[in-house]
C-alpha cells in the first residue's frame, strides 16, 4: 500500500492537522503490510503559486517549452506522479480564514491537469484519480463543523470529487484557539475519530 501524506499547515512544529495526519498514517500504517509512505511538507517545500509564467509553460507544447518552462512544469508532474501512485492519500488542512492554507491551495493547483487527473466530457467533466481513499485531517482554531461559516469543508469536497476522489473520510478537532480544557477535548475528540474510521 502506498500512502501519500501531505501538510498543508504553514507551521512547521506544533501543528495539530500534522498531528492529526501523523496519527492517521502510523495507524494505517501498523494494520496493513508493505506499505511505503511518501510524505510532502509543504511549508518546508513549498510549491510555486500559479502564476503567469506558469500558465504560459503548462498552455505551451511540451517540445516548444523553454528550459525555464519544463522545469516548471515538471515541478507539477512530480506532485502528480506522487498522486497517481498512491493508494491511500492523507491531507493535513488546517483552517485559516475560514478555507484553506495558500500551500494547500497551490498543491491542488498543481495537482489538476485536464487530460491526466480529470478530463472534459460532452456531459461535464470526469475525474480520473478513481480508486484511491482519502483521510483529511481537519484543525480549527474555532467551532464550524455545520456552520455555515465552514466553507473550508465544501471546498475540500468539491475539489477532491472533481479529480475522482469521492471515498473520503474527513477527522476534525475544533476548538483549538479557546484555550487548554478546550484543546484537550478536540484532541481527545479527534484521536478518537481516527479510532472509529480506522478500525
Amino acid at each position: 500500500m502506498n500512502i501519500l501524506q501531505i501538510n498543508s499547515s504553514a507551521r512547521s512544529t506544533g501543528s495539530e492537522s500534522t498531528r492529526l495526519a501523523d496519527a492517521l498514517v502510523a495507524k494505517l500504517s501498523a494494520t496493513a503490510a508493505n506499505v511505503s509512505v511518501t510524505r510532502r511538507d509543504l511549508a518546508a517545500q513549498p510549491h510555486p503559486v500559479l502564476d503567469e509564467a506558469a500558465l504560459q509553460a503548462l498552455f505551451t507544447p511540451a517540445e516548444q517549452r523553454n528550459a525555464e518552462q519544463a522545469a516548471r512544469v515538471a515541478l507539477d508532474d512530480a506532485l502528480i506522479a506522487q498522486v497517481q501512485a498512491a493508494d491511500v492519500i492523507v491531507i493535513g488542512s488546517p483552517m485559516y480564514n475560514f478555507g484553506i492554507t495558500v500551500q494547500l491551495k497551490s498543491w491542488f493547483d498543481a495537482i489538476a491537469r485536464a487530460g491526466v487527473t480529470f478530463k472534459y466530457t460532452a456531459t461535464g467533466p470526469v475525474g480520473l484519480l478513481t480508486g484511491k481513499k482519502v483521510y483529511v485531517a481537519v484543525a480549527r482554531g474555532g467551532m464550524h463543523r455545520g456552520a455555515p461559516s465552514d466553507t473550508q469543508l465544501p471546498h475540500l469536497k468539491t475539489f477532491l470529487a472533481f479529480l475522482g476522489l469521492t471515498d473520503v473520510q474527513f477527522v476534525y478537532a475544533e476548538g483549538m484557539g479557546l484555550g487548554p480544557d478546550a484543546v484537550a477535548k478536540a484532541q481527545a475528540q479527534a484521536d478518537a475519530e481516527i479510532n472509529a474510521v480506522l478500525v
